[in-house]
């Protein structure tokens, strides 16, 4: 899914912290040391140490506080934060990047154009209804109803038909077969929530005041605009493995980096996700707390917003890309701490396949630097002095280093890069609202899946899609997209995903820069996050406890 990352880029440190499960370095290779292009080791895992004992409360730092808790909007890292632990899906991510049962107990596939679901018994809205499958249509409806101009709804493009079709049964109909679409109900697109209560609240649904009513291990019991959210145990949860061990979560806006790190220093906030890379070194040898990272499935890309102009041509794509100084970027933005990327997919992505994604990655080759060739290509393309627009923005150091970097690569190669610099919040919109990338040329962006499917992020540059943000098109591309979308073989789509793969880096509809892993940084006295971006599904907050 490309999405705004809209914090500070996670890097990694060699953290001494002991952790569950299996390690391997920024490399991909088990031990305590990288190499390779980062000049910094670190180590990923993909647990941290459970929770042991109960809480009355907890504290967490949230980087930006959420324009909505509107799940049909909840397309970035803040709300996603939240509704995690808040809200539920059909369906359900686990730690372990699995597709799992989740409000719905089962799921059939009788055929390539039909999907049933089978709805739990008993299952409790925070404010005691019991859910139905009449709640689980309601929620996927609104996807679908234009209105409600969800960020999700290229998801839902080929449904036909969203019907119950017994007391406690959900029936999807598609014009032509998904695969995707039933691993998307495990992430925001699935969703469910009171079909009464969305009635109720109607456009006012998931703002401070109306809130949500989801099924989650906890309810959103305050929002204090500004400052806060507080989120409270839910005691009828259904899903007795996450009864949450900590009463009380109370999430703090704190958009300004420094002030994050001192207050995770400090003890005045327990802990945190995403952190800024130059807060490293103190939170990793501060003694009041450990620093994990974990499994990412995106990296940052230069989006191709407009191919109206110079970048209409593949040969400036590809020069351009041929300029760029990625390992200057990872050194300048990530303080090392992370390498250059190879392609717009990283090995993370291939969760359905992780070994086929890793010998993948591997083989492809390195995205070197060749100033010379690439002012070859402009030449034959004719691009010399045209002008290119990147934006830039003070919103995170990685976005204005990488569009800096681009500028640069441009004036080596003859072409003329303006920098446009806009606010935080105009930078978030560019994702949002396509009026507002008028004029623009690049977007950095980050690409990444919250599915363990690499066709998540691939089919948002399928012609028409959402997320193809420079309207990019391409006859074999689309094709190949949906032969993958009819293939429920896990080992055979994710070859198709290389298939495509290779035409993205022939044709350069998004330039690769850079990859890193997850951060989360919890005090002495909690432990349990999930590490990984399973986070922004999966219940977090549930599996926080005492570390002792």
């Amino acid at each position: 899914m490309r999405m705004l990352r809209t914090a500070a880029l996670v890097g990694a440190i060699a953290v001494s912290a002991a952790a569950c499960g299996g390690a391997s370095d920024n490399n991909g290779n088990s031990g305590p040391s990288g190499g390779g292009n980062s000049p910094t080791p670190y180590q990923t895992v993909a647990l941290t140490p459970p929770g042991k004992g109960n809480m009355a409360s907890a504290t967490w730092s949230l980087y930006a506080e959420p324009q909505t808790l509107d799940y049909v909007a909840a397309y970035d890292y803040p709300p996603n934060t939240v509704l995690a632990n808040v809200c539920e899906q059909m369906l359900r991510i686990t730690p372990d990047f699995k597709i799992a049962p989740g409000l719905a107990e089962k799921y059939e596939h009788p055929d390539p154009l039909t999907w049933v679901y089978t709805m739990r018994q008993g299952v409790k809205f925070h404010d005691g209804t019991t859910m139905t499958a009449d709640d689980a249509v309601a929620s996927i409806k609104r996807h679908i109803d234009p209105a409600n101009a969800s960020s999700w709804s290229t998801v839902f493009r080929d449904v036909t038909s969203v019907e119950k079709t017994g007391p406690m049964q959900v029936t999807i109909k598609t014009s032509k077969p998904d695969v995707l679409l039933n691993e998307q109900l495990a992430a925001s697109p699935g969703t469910v929530e009171s079909a009464a209560f969305l009635e109720k609240t109607g456009k006012n649904y998931g703002n401070p005041s109306a809130k949500v009513n989801c099924t989650g291990p906890y309810a959103l019991d305050s929002w204090n605009t500004g400052d806060s959210m507080n989120l409270k145990k839910f005691p009828d949860y259904w899903d007795k493995s996450l009864t949450p061990k900590i009463d009380n979560v109370k999430l703090v806006f704190i958009s300004d980096p420094s002030a994050r790190t001192n207050a995770l220093l400090s003890g005045e906030v327990d802990g945190g996700y995403m952190l800024a890379t130059n807060s490293y070194e103190k939170l990793g040898s501060s003694g009041n707390g450990k620093l994990y990272f974990g499994a990412n499935t995106g990296g940052y890309n230069a989006a191709v917003t407009n191919l109206n102009g110079p970048l209409g041509d593949v040969r400036v794509r590809k020069a351009l890309s041929m300029a760029i100084d990625r390992k200057g970027i990872v050194n300048a933005a990530l303080d090392g701490y992370g390498k250059p990327a190879k392609s717009l997919l990283i090995p993370d992505a291939f969760g359905i396949a992780p070994e086929k994604g890793k010998a993948a990655s591997a083989a492809l080759p390195e995205l070197t630097r060749d100033v010379d060739g690439a002012k070859k290509l402009i030449q034959e393309a004719g691009a010399d002095g045209k002008k290119i627009v990147v934006v830039t923005s003070n919103l995170a150091q990685e976005i204005s280093v990488s569009a800096n970097a681009i500028q640069q690569a441009g004036k080596d190669i003859g072409l003329n890069v303006e920098l446009k610099s806009v606010a935080p919040d105009a930078y978030t919109a560019l994702f949002t609202d396509p009026s507002t990338r008028d004029g623009i040329d690049i977007l950095v962006t980050n690409s990444y899946d919250m599915t363990p499917d690499p066709l998540e992020m691939l089919q948002t540059l399928h012609t028409g899609d959402f997320g193809n943000y420079g309207k990019w098109s391409n006859e074999e591309y689309d094709k190949l997209v949906d032969q993958a979308l009819a293939t429920t073989d896990d080992n055979a789509r994710a070859d198709i995903a290389l298939k495509l793969q290779d035409i993205l880096l022939r044709e350069m509809p998004g330039i690769p820069l850079f990859e890193s892993p997850y951060s989360v940084f919890m005090s002495n006295k909690i432990t349990g996050a999930t590490p990984t971006m399973a986070m922004m599904s999966y219940p977090w907050a549930a599996q926080l406890g005492s570390a002792s």
